[in-house]
């Protein structure tokens, strides 16, 4: 097997790991978020420290890129607070099937700021996304006693799933210009602060966890994050964006799966989000699929 596609694959799996790092967690979602970017962060920092050609990249960036890095860096939090809030709400599959619909969400945004081509494959898969996305949330929501669905939940996970959407949106431009480790440190960076002031307003602990969550954080960063998001991105300079965009949906199939079959989180999914979740998934992959490989940089 080359290289390449086995590090595509190793980096799903290790991106599908992330909702179970959560769920192992008893720490509240935002400080889940704020050491998980944090965490990140620090591992990456080394390898800033070591290179000069980075060290001079990043003192010698305009101002106005600073400062568009600043603003992804804050959607990135937010979409790291939503979607961890919404696991604690509602089930594995939901959350991250609804959240990584953002390319239903950046396609049409795309279009419509950008200019950029929406093919009718594209228009196709935006309206199966959003049946599949009405049996998923409606269904669940009116048997909402009967399972581990709520409307809140798919809504946090919704709404992260935009953020992501917007995370791509803004980064695009950046990464023709400023490197993948200037990028990632900046943004990461502003993530945590930003974070950082989250928690403090909303009273939820950034210090005193147990010993057991800041293992399982950093082991979250390190696999999800690392060996996750950086794989996958490196990946991209090597394969075909069709094999990308199937691979993207690799995530919430892997992540469904481990939840149900890891013992201390055994969620079995409702009827209606398998199906609801299938119809998302082949409307994920009709609207991506013409779409560049730089939209599915993944946010961590």
């Amino acid at each position: 097997m080359q290289k390449q596609y086995l590090g595509l694959i190793i980096s799903i799996i290790a991106v599908s790991f992330a909702s179970i790092f959560i769920l192992s967690c008893q720490a509240p979602p935002l400080s889940i978020a704020f050491y998980r970017l944090l965490f990140t962060t620090l591992l990456i920092f080394p390898f800033i420290l070591i290179r000069k050609k980075t060290r001079d990249e990043l003192r010698t960036l305009p101002r106005a890129t600073i400062l568009i890095m600043i603003v992804i860096g804050v959607i990135l939090a937010t979409h790291f607070s939503l979607w961890i809030t919404s696991l604690k709400m509602t089930s594995v599959a939901s959350s991250v099937i609804l959240v990584t619909a953002h390319p239903v969400l950046v396609a049409p945004v795309s279009f419509y700021f950008l200019k950029e081509k929406l093919s009718w494959v594209n228009a196709l898969g935006i309206a199966i996304s959003l049946a599949g996305v009405a049996v998923l949330v409606i269904g669940n929501y009116g048997f909402a006693a009967f399972g581990l669905d709520t409307i809140e939940g798919n809504i946090l996970a919704l709404l992260g799933g935009i953020a992501a959407g917007l995370y791509i949106l803004g980064g695009r431009k950046l990464r023709k210009t400023v490197s993948t480790m200037s990028y990632a440190f900046v943004v990461y960076a502003v993530g945590t602060i930003t974070l950082f002031i989250i928690c403090l307003a909303l009273s939820a602990p950034v210090y005193n966890l147990t010993i057991t969550d800041y293992e399982i954080i950093l082991l979250m960063a390190l696999v999800s994050g690392i060996f996750g998001h950086t794989l996958y991105n490196w990946s991209l300079g090597y394969i075909r964006a069709s094999v990308m965009s199937v691979a993207l949906l690799g995530e919430p199939i892997g992540s469904s799966l481990l939840a149900y079959v890891i013992p201390w989180i055994h969620q079995e999914p409702s009827l209606y989000t398998v199906v609801g979740g299938g119809i998302i998934l082949v409307g994920i992959y009709l609207t991506a699929r013409t779409i560049k490989d730089a939209d599915f940089l993944e946010n961590v």
